[in-house]
């Protein structure tokens, strides 16, 4: 239960109550660093979980755990601390929560979904981790411009939009997915 790629996992995990702490202090230098740091973490545990057949079962759920848990406690630190708009941060949550929900209301229904994120989802998901680091480095480094954050926000809210709509649409048609 217990390996490398777990325990690494898991300490992202647990630098998510750091990074709001250091987003609320305005640490933003030293929260830019953690997310990458989180982001590279995310990339070594994968990669020594299938280079060295070291999944497990804990890894499988806890890995996207984590990395939702980072990636949502920041844009609702980011939204609190007027770094992104309130209705991009609730439009992103809200999504997940729908997906969740939705996930949920078919195991309700005795129709348990295969845990598989859709294409667009995946890229949604990776808008919106390059969204996070760009207003992190922005508010660290005073780098990039507002025109590409502002560009990010809307493809952030695009697919977003795209995403839960397609997760929609899969369930409708009787498949289930996740992600």
């Amino acid at each position: 239960m217990i390996s490398i790629p777990n325990a690494i996992t898991l300490a992202r995990l647990c630098a998510v109550p750091l990074a709001v702490w250091l987003i609320l202090k305005h640490e933003m230098v030293a929260a830019f660093w953690l997310f990458v740091a989180a982001g590279i973490s995310d990339a070594v545990d994968g990669y020594i979980a299938k280079r060295f057949d070291a999944r497990t079962e804990v890894g499988a759920v806890l890995d996207p755990v984590a990395d939702k848990a980072l990636l949502v406690t920041v844009y609702v630190t980011l939204g609190l601390t007027g770094r992104l708009d309130d209705w991009l941060v609730i439009l992103v949550v809200f999504r997940d929560i729908f997906i969740v929900g939705g996930v949920l209301v078919l195991y309700v229904l005795g129709s348990p979904p295969e845990i598989r994120p859709l294409l667009v989802s995946k890229v949604n998901t990776a808008l919106q981790i390059v969204l996070a680091g760009v207003v992190l480095l922005q508010a660290a480094y005073g780098i990039p411009g507002a025109m590409v954050v502002e560009a990010l926000v809307w493809a952030v809210a695009a697919s977003t939009l795209a995403s839960g709509g397609a997760y929609v649409v899969h369930w409708v048609r009787g498949g289930g997915a996740a992600g």
